[in-house]
């Protein structure tokens, strides 16, 4: 079992800059492949970034140059640094987590937490 807790979301002015981050516990956080998602309203979840156990990376065409997805095994966190940000971009920010890559880049992985909401706007 693991239990992910994401946090930082907010309110930022277009063009702005925000961390999220997810902390997991429960379980050898190393030992899993971990993503970020997100959900506007009205629109299907989709995936922003991810990051395998060694991690390697990988984004979401729309997000790259602009978001760098991170791990720190020592504190169990996985982080998602996201700049020049764009109103369209205001949504509930998931992280999830699973051992097999898959399942965390196609969004059926086991384990998520509860979402933070994020909003871009002057």
């Amino acid at each position: 079992q693991v239990q992910l807790v994401e946090s930082g979301g907010g309110l930022v002015q277009p063009g702005g800059s925000l961390r999220l981050s997810c902390a997991a516990s429960g379980s050898i956080f190393s030992n899993y492949n971990m993503g970020w998602h997100r959900q506007a309203p009205g629109k299907q979840r989709e995936l922003v970034a991810a990051i395998t156990s060694g991690g390697s990376t990988n984004y979401a065409d729309s997000v790259k140059g602009r978001f760098t997805i991170s791990r720190d095994n020592a504190k169990n966190t996985v982080y998602l640094q996201m700049n020049s940000l764009k109103p369209e971009e205001s949504a509930v920010y998931y992280c999830n987590a699973d051992r097999h890559l898959f399942t965390v880049v196609t969004g059926t992985a086991n384990y998520w937490g509860q979402g933070t909401q994020v909003t871009v706007s002057s």
